[in-house]
């Protein structure tokens, strides 16, 4: 039986990789941080399926000693400071836990000696302020937000641990992917909670800031069995997973206010200036050709 160790394992991603490889037979390790109250609601149908260890990704010693509880066949490194709006408020956090811990987690690995295959979850706002599009895995990035800068260091480290140990470690840079276990503060269920509260008469408003920004949208499941793909394969690699297709904030809400039969959302949505970035990230849209 394989064992696996999941870093981020409440999150959206990390619970929907957990049931996939509880399905392929795997012993699941997830690891947490240390609170004085657990969040796992994602978790909960799994929490007498998986063994949760606690531990930090600024903290290289927990880390090791996660490896050495776990003694995982395969790592996927899925934690992190993730939502992009706060990682202005907390850019030295973000890059902390989301760059740098990235780098603590391949040296506990390497420091712990044994083979281990490593999943990176790189992220495609490296891409930013886009150079090229489609973009693909040689597209340069120009990242344009403390979280995207510090993923761009978790991509590169990942690949330099690679080529200077022959470490087997996969980087996927993956486009925006949702689910029904996505973290209420995202745009996407902020506007499906906000429907969901304006079509039972709890609320008449959804406060949203850039509505142009057009994404490539995805879903959480088939992102996870791309993750999970890249570490079968003979040799370590670094892969763009997407749909090809872009939307745009305004498409999202014309389908899902037309959902609930309300087909003039304009009423409905306001703009605040507090929910725009600073730098803004307008396009992104990826190749996944290598992937396929």
């Amino acid at each position: 039986m394989k064992r696996v160790l999941i870093t981020g394992i409440t999150g959206m991603d990390g619970s929907h990789l957990a049931d996939l490889l509880l399905e392929k037979g795997y012993e699941v390790y997830g690891m947490e941080r240390r609170s004085s109250s657990k969040n796992r609601t994602n978790t909960e149908h799994l929490k007498d399926k998986i063994t949760f260890l606690t531990a930090d990704l600024t903290d290289q010693g927990s880390l090791l000693r996660a490896l050495k509880d776990s003694n995982p066949d395969e790592v996927y490194n899925l934690a992190s400071q993730s939502f992009v709006y706060a990682s202005w408020e907390m850019p030295e956090q973000t890059g902390d836990v989301t760059g740098l811990g990235v780098m603590r987690m391949l040296e506990a690995i390497r420091e712990y000696g044994k083979p281990i295959k490593f999943y990176q979850a790189s992220s495609s706002e490296m891409f930013g302020k886009v150079q090229e599009t489609p973009q693909t895995e040689d597209t340069p990035f120009y990242p344009r937000s403390p979280y995207g800068i510090a993923k761009v260091y978790g991509h590169w480290i990942t690949k330099n641990y690679r080529e200077s140990y022959g470490m087997f470690a996969c980087s996927g840079i993956l486009f925006n992917h949702e689910s029904e276990r996505r973290g209420i503060e995202f745009v996407t269920r902020k506007i499906s909670d906000g429907i969901a509260q304006i079509s039972t008469g709890l609320s008449n408003k959804i406060i949203l800031g850039n509505l142009d920004a057009k994404r490539d949208w995805g879903y959480s499941p088939d992102y996870v069995e791309a993750m999970w793909l890249m570490l079968q394969q003979d040799t370590s690699d670094d892969y763009v997973i997407s749909t090809g297709e872009t939307h745009s904030i305004r498409e999202f809400l014309d389908v899902a206010f037309n959902y609930v039969g309300l087909p003039n959302w304009e009423q409905f949505v306001g703009q605040d200036e507090r929910y725009m970035r600073p730098a803004e990230v307008d396009y992104l849209c990826g190749d996944s050709t290598k992937a396929r």
